[in-house]
């Protein structure tokens, strides 16, 4: 047997026995099972006035941009949705990737050099470890939203001249649903002269004043703030917002983009249509308020909710066997959810992350609550 399928095998195997076999499942949109495991916070996915957006798009541009953005790809509707960016998260610059790992990745692997200092939330996303760990710099990683462990370690560097720091975090941490002590991050990052990266994917849209995300909430500004367009604005994609020299440096240096095709033009023009809505229908972000409060006055108190600002709602059960049978029990019952395991959260805290959506309703959530507390065995 070659030894690449003896590996596979073994792998595949091993990771069988642990109950964290991962199997690829096709979703119906028109489904009539109740989704809790969606993204799609504010429930544009499914908007008209987004799909009609989009067919216009796909009417004037075509289907895609045919090049990468240093070529031919970058076009009008590009440039608009950069503007409006940029206006609403007040930065200098914005640019686009086609997706928040290829965005982390390129500002990491760009901007740190061999001498440079990297510090990271242990929590943050596979797309920041990972690029922290194959980038030049030096890094560490501090525990999880624990001020005093990241300051320790930044009074452990020996200020060097050529030696920058680059401090990141997610704004909202997508497996616990909560936030990131910005304002205390943003007065350690500037005593120490370190620069601030906030990975704002699942805040953006959601929290803050006309949904600006975690840093507007916190009240402060990030050196460099990513968001995504895969969750709040129902579509797919990402930006880095930054300052304009930061900007240069990226489209003359950073790799993801130089090399990439451009989103296609009719997918920005939607994106725009997304960005206003956002900012204009407050009521979604009401909603995701009142139905998480919903949440709380219908489950069983004992089943141990953990309590969070934003839509996403986890609940630890531990085992992972035992997480991914309670997700098999709901959806028997028209519901689901994420079952969520290791190693994508630590070992022994597999748990449940309901996500709630402005495209739910009142009953919906007392539906949820009610085939949770019978199935959810609280001992």
């Amino acid at each position: 047997m070659p030894l690449f399928n003896q590996r596979h095998q073994q792998a595949l195997a091993q990771r069988q026995q642990q109950g964290l076999y991962r199997q690829l499942q096709c979703s119906d949109a028109n489904s009539k099972m109740l989704n809790f495991a969606s993204n799609d916070y504010l429930g544009l996915a499914q908007d008209s006035e987004i799909i009609t957006a989009w067919q216009q798009g796909l009417a004037k541009y075509g289907a895609g941009s045919s090049a990468s953005p240093l070529v031919t790809g970058f076009q009008p509707p590009h440039a608009d949705l950069e503007l409006q960016l940029t206006e609403w998260l007040g930065y200098q610059r914005a640019l686009l990737f086609n997706s928040g790992f290829s965005a982390n990745q390129a500002v990491l692997f760009t901007l740190l050099q061999a001498q440079d200092r990297l510090f990271q939330d242990k929590l943050n996303h596979a797309s920041l470890i990972e690029a922290g760990m194959l980038s030049p710099a030096k890094m560490k990683r501090f525990a999880h939203n624990d001020m005093a462990a990241l300051q320790q370690q930044l009074l452990s560097i020996t200020p060097e001249v050529d030696t920058a720091s680059l401090v990141v975090t997610e704004g909202v941490f997508s497996m616990d649903g909560d936030c990131a002590p910005l304002a205390v991050l943003r007065e350690i990052t500037t005593q120490h002269k370190n620069w601030l990266m906030v990975d704002d994917a699942h805040g953006c849209g959601v929290l803050g004043e006309a949904g600006q995300g975690s840093c507007h909430l916190a009240g402060i500004k990030a050196d460099i703030l990513i968001i995504t367009f895969g969750k709040a604005f129902g579509i797919q994609g990402a930006a880095v917002l930054c300052s304009q020299d930061t900007a240069e440096y990226l489209v003359q240096f950073a790799r993801h983009y130089i090399y990439s095709t451009a989103m296609p033009p009719a997918q920005a023009v939607a994106l725009s249509r997304a960005c206003s809505l956002i900012q204009t229908q407050s009521w979604r972000r009401e909603k995701l308020q009142a139905l998480s409060a919903s949440l709380d006055h219908y489950l069983d108190k004992s089943i141990g909710l953990i309590p969070t600002i934003t839509p996403i709602k986890p609940i630890i059960i531990g085992d992972s066997c035992q997480t991914m049978t309670i997700a098999a029990q709901l959806q028997q019952r028209g519901i689901k959810v994420g079952a969520i395991r290791p190693p994508t959260v630590a070992p022994h805290s597999a748990r449940l992350r309901i996500t709630l959506t402005a495209n739910h309703n009142e009953s919906d959530i007392r539906q949820l609550a009610m085939a949770m507390n019978e199935v959810i065995d609280v001992g």
